[in-house]
């Protein structure tokens, strides 16, 4: 069966991952099963997506109940169950409004659409003229449009012309970022933590120095927590450890609860009224569907405490990644159940760690050939925790 699986993919896939050699046909809790039978134990939960788990039984019910009721309608109507959602990301995250879709790129679409029409709109950039501000390594999705702001070659290449209107700062540096504001600048797009950069952390009060300047300069700043947000770092967003506000928010993956894309932008009203009728949508934005399964994943995050155990789970997990001496590691950093080692490619690869690591019972995933992340799900217990350290110092050390 493995065999035939990875045949038919080659044969008739487009070659746009390489995944790790295993096929996996089950999933529960923190736990994955391949074809064979082979248990494994999820470090990635697919990019925070499964950050309540595989096949979470209240979220598979609550998915199951809102199937049999309504699945789908188009916006053109209302539906007795988007509305409800968006009053619970607002109260949630203190914010007046959102807009909800699918995708996480598609969120931040959304979020670079409304900064632009509030750069004309509101501050009264000249048409065509507005700028935003990103960083280098940022991954914001894989879009032309995102791409065309991406400082990684391996996103771009071959995939232009590329979308005007962006400059690249340094990540961390807030004199990079003053010098590239200008009359015109309408948005600082940033990661309050570099997820696929590889778990990158800024220096302390950076991000709370950011917010300063964007409010003096008249400028939005808008954080892309749709990684880092819904309990991952230990807090609602990650932009909460500076005890920063952004102007608005992106949120994904653990949105949807592993079962279903959901995506969404959050912000002041003034950012999001910049929309009318026509001027942005998405068939299955908002649908019914996905509205239930949100709002049954935010429920249980608050109920079973999926932020404390991220906070103080994650905070062991590093802890513990740290004193581990192993040649082939250079550093550990990490917030919350969101860890990334970075490796001596003269020694070990990121690919050579995660295969080893696969063969042993656990899976995860390196990024940019030298870091290794680790990211289970948030409702993983300590023992659970022991378990995975167990087998990741016997890869690292051997």
């Amino acid at each position: 069966m493995e065999h035939r699986i990875k045949n038919l993919d080659a044969r008739f896939g487009a070659q746009n991952y390489h995944p790790l050699p295993v096929v996996l046909n089950k999933g529960s809790g923190v736990w994955l099963w391949d074809t064979d039978g082979k248990k494994y134990l999820d470090m990635m939960s697919a990019y925070s997506a499964v950050s309540h788990g595989h096949c979470h039984p209240e979220l598979v019910e609550a998915m199951h109940e809102q199937a049999q009721t309504l699945a789908m309608c188009s916006r053109a109507f209302f539906s007795d169950k988007m509305p409800l959602l968006l009053e619970r990301l607002c109260s949630l995250l203190d914010y007046d409004k959102a807009l909800l879709m699918n995708t996480g790129a598609e969120a931040i679409e959304t979020a670079i659409k409304a900064a632009r029409r509030w750069g004309y709109s509101k501050k009264g950039i000249p048409d065509n003229q507005a700028e935003i501000i990103v960083f280098d390594n940022n991954f914001h999705g894989r879009t032309t449009g995102i791409i065309s702001f991406s400082s990684d070659d391996e996103y771009r290449h071959q995939f232009g012309p590329y979308l005007p209107g962006f400059h690249i700062a340094t990540y961390g540096d807030i004199e990079s970022v003053q010098k590239r504001i200008n009359k015109n600048t309408c948005a600082v797009l940033v990661e309050p933590i570099q997820g696929e950069a590889g778990i990158v952390i800024p220096p302390k009060g950076w991000l709370k120095k950011l917010e300063q300047l964007c409010k003096a300069e008249n400028v939005l700043l808008i954080c892309d927590e749709i990684q880092s947000g819904l309990g991952r770092t230990g807090t609602w967003l990650a932009s909460e450890h500076e005890d920063v506000k952004p102007d608005a928010v992106t949120l994904g993956k653990a949105l949807g609860g592993g079962l279903y894309p959901v995506s969404a932008l959050v912000g002041r009203a003034d950012v999001l009224d910049v929309f009318n009728p026509g001027s942005h949508g998405s068939t299955f934005g908002g649908n019914p569907l996905a509205c239930a399964i949100a709002h049954k994943a935010i429920d249980i995050m608050e109920r079973d405490n999926y932020l404390q155990n991220s906070a103080s789970l994650g905070a062991y997990f590093l802890e513990q990644l740290k004193i581990l001496s192993a040649p082939s590691i250079q550093s550990v950093r990490g917030r919350g159940l969101w860890i990334g080692v970075d490796l001596d490619p003269s020694q070990k690869t990121g690919r050579e760690i995660c295969e080893s690591l696969m063969k042993k019972g656990i899976l995860s995933k390196e990024t940019h050939h030298t870091v290794v992340r680790f990211a289970p799900p948030l409702m993983i217990t300590k023992s659970e925790v022991d378990y995975a350290l167990e087998i990741i110092k016997e890869v690292f050390v051997a």
